[in-house]
């Protein structure tokens, strides 16, 4: 399978979670991808989340149910670690659609709300720092 080229960042979409046109950095710094997420409740066996943000108007504030979900620990760029949720879902690339690990962060101070990292990114893509958007860009008319 060759490997598509994409840039640093990159607008993406999550059909599942209803996020289309999102901000992603591509951090290869980072090994899990994570998703900003504002209110995160855990009821009854299932996740509730509501992907909202004033920075980042295509995050609608809808709330999506997870039935399947985990927890794992996250060490920052800082060494800190953070347990957090852990989601399945798709995203789309280059019109195709791939399945996806998504950790749950508040990123309300971060410029993307969106990092998707190496444990996505490997046997897929390969990052040309100096690009952006170029599955965004590529995206049929």
């Amino acid at each position: 399978m060759s490997k598509k080229v994409i840039g640093s960042v990159d607008k993406i979409d999550f059909p599942q979670l209803n996020l289309f046109n999102i901000d992603v950095k591509i951090d290869t710094g980072a090994y899990t991808s994570a998703i900003h997420c504002s209110e995160i409740i855990e009821e009854d066996g299932v996740l509730k989340c509501t992907f909202y943000s004033k920075k980042h108007p295509n995050f609608s504030g809808k709330q999506v149910i997870f039935d399947s979900f985990s927890r794992t620990n996250v060490k920052s760029s800082n060494g800190i670690k953070e347990n957090r949720y852990k989601i399945k879902s798709e995203i789309v690339f280059f019109e195709k659609t791939y399945k996806i690990n998504l950790t749950l962060s508040t990123r309300y101070d971060m410029k993307f709300p969106v990092l998707i990292g190496r444990q996505f990114l490997k046997r897929k893509f390969i990052v040309d720092v100096d690009l952006q958007n170029v599955s965004f860009n590529s995206k049929a008319l």
